[in-house]
């Protein structure tokens, strides 16, 4: 049977995502085609070029968008009927390439309010809240108008919102875009820390190889909906990896071009005729 399904964990930040199968079609085209994966590592890492299917996937997941046939499960709860918020209910959070900040509300407010949405503890509200503001550096920034955030204390806000509440699965769609060096060092460490301090799983798109290197353990590469490699992150981009796709006339490739102040990854198309199409990596584009 298609599947995909987050089975419990066994131990926190253990959670294994199961993708059997798993078909998304928009108009007749595939965004996700017949993909099979099995993702088990605390922190793991989803890159593939422009197109795909990495955020049709992580919409999938969210609940924004419908497999052609497929079953979803969260701890053998069928999903595919349930809204997105019933999800955010059950433990799956989204962070999006977009900032979803209530531009009127503090920062506490924001925080605070995905309690709202979610099952918790009248009486441990508070200290949650708090606890997801320390660990993304937003304590000194509680009473400060969302408004009034630079793009990086927006970008913790949204961290933020999906530590409360009890995640077990928390989906970043390229946070990192955007945001200097400085900056990208706070996010990558607070990111590769949640498993253990929150105990949940997360999932992370991002063009940045120097992110996705330091702080996932095992990556899936997608290309044209479908799986291109499928292992640990250093040995994923370390090498070179090739797939047939459906057409004899495509193969994909990717290599890896490490450059001192430009780590970048470039994708190829191959014709049979060798001819062939290079493009690299550019953060914010359609994924």
């Amino acid at each position: 049977m298609d599947k995909l399904a987050v089975e419990p964990a066994s131990q926190a930040g253990a959670q294994v995502i199961e993708v059997r199968g798993v078909s998304v079609e928009f108009g007749g085209v595939k965004a996700i085609d017949a993909l099979d994966a099995r993702l088990d590592a605390p922190v793991c890492g989803l890159i593939g070029p422009n197109g795909a299917g990495k955020t049709t996937l992580v919409n999938l997941m969210s609940g924004f968008v419908r497999a052609t046939t497929c079953a979803l499960a969260l701890d053998g709860v069928e999903l595919l009927a349930l809204s997105p918020e019933r999800r955010v209910r059950l433990g799956l959070r989204s962070s999006f390439q977009t900032e979803q900040v209530v531009e009127d509300l503090s920062v506490w407010d924001n925080v605070q309010a995905m309690l709202d949405h979610v099952p918790h503890a009248l009486a441990d509200a508070t200290a949650q809240v708090r606890r997801a503001r320390e660990h993304t550096g937003l304590l000194d920034s509680a009473a400060i108008r969302s408004s009034e955030l630079d793009l990086f204390r927006r970008r913790m806000v949204e961290v933020a919102k999906a530590l409360v509440g009890g995640p077990r699965l928390i989906l970043f769609d390229e946070p990192g875009a955007g945001l200097d060096e400085r900056e990208s060092t706070v996010l990558r460490d607070a990111i590769a820390d949640i498993p253990s301090r929150f105990g949940a799983q997360v999932l992370l798109i991002d063009h940045d190889v120097d992110l996705i290197a330091a702080v996932c353990t095992q990556t899936l590469v997608l290309d044209f909906g479908r799986r291109l490699a499928l292992g640990p992150t250093r040995e994923v981009l370390a090498g070179a990896f090739a797939a047939k796709l459906d057409s004899d006339r495509f193969t994909s490739a990717y290599k890896l071009r490490l450059q001192p102040d430009d780590q970048t990854i470039e994708w190829a198309h191959i014709e049979e005729d060798g001819r062939s199409s290079v493009t690299v990596d550019e953060p914010g584009s359609d994924g």
